[in-house]
């Protein structure tokens, strides 16, 4: 089962480095993770994918440094052709805004 985890900032790569180890360590899922790039500070980044053992991103964006809009409009093209490249039976998208859960999407056609 191929699954697609989207994270960009700190408190997203908190979230998911216990979703991300388990599905690492699972024979039944491939975890691909997708780095928007929001956090591009190595101090702010690459840091926290050592210190909390999150295997490293297949696909890093680069986003950032333009305005909210263009940065959300460069992610969902971005994010769109790694979908469509890959098909993953399931994408989750760490949002750490309002309630605070993962939120899931299905990438069934």
């Amino acid at each position: 089962m191929k699954l697609l985890t989207i994270l960009g900032t700190r408190p997203q790569f908190i979230t998911a480095a216990t979703l991300s180890r388990a599905m690492h360590n699972s024979e039944a899922c491939t975890d691909l993770i997708l780095h928007t790039g929001q956090h591009y500070d190595s101090d702010m980044s690459d840091a926290f994918f050592e210190e909390l053992k999150i295997i490293p991103p297949q696909y890093h964006l680069g986003i950032g440094g333009g305005t909210h809009g263009q940065n959300t409009g460069r992610m969902i093209e971005k994010i769109e052709e790694v979908l469509l490249q890959h098909n993953p039976l399931m994408s989750f998208l760490i949002i750490r805004h309002l309630q605070n859960e993962i939120y899931s999407n299905n990438c069934f056609d």
